[in-house]
């Protein structure tokens, strides 16, 4: 089975080697059929600390590094502004 693959926004570093990563995907509202923004928040291994809030990331699945940590962040996705 491949591995996941995704991409968002940093909105947390402030732990050591952890970033927070807000993943934003558009789905069609059941009832009304309109497109409605739904988010969720990963967090991913960041071995050396080099990103900062406002990033664009790629993260891809991986084996649980923590109890909340299944994600590594694979590379930057552009500017952070």
């Amino acid at each position: 089975m491949p591995k996941r693959l995704l991409s968002g926004t940093v909105i947390s570093a402030n732990a050591n080697k952890t970033i927070v990563v807000k993943v934003t995907r558009r789905v069609k509202h059941k009832l009304y059929r309109k497109i409605i923004s739904r988010s969720k928040n990963y967090h991913a291994h960041d071995e050396n600390n080099i990103f900062k809030v406002g990033d664009k990331v790629s993260i891809i699945e991986s084996k649980p590094i923590s109890k909340m940590k299944s994600w590594q962040v694979l590379e930057t996705s552009g500017d952070s502004k």
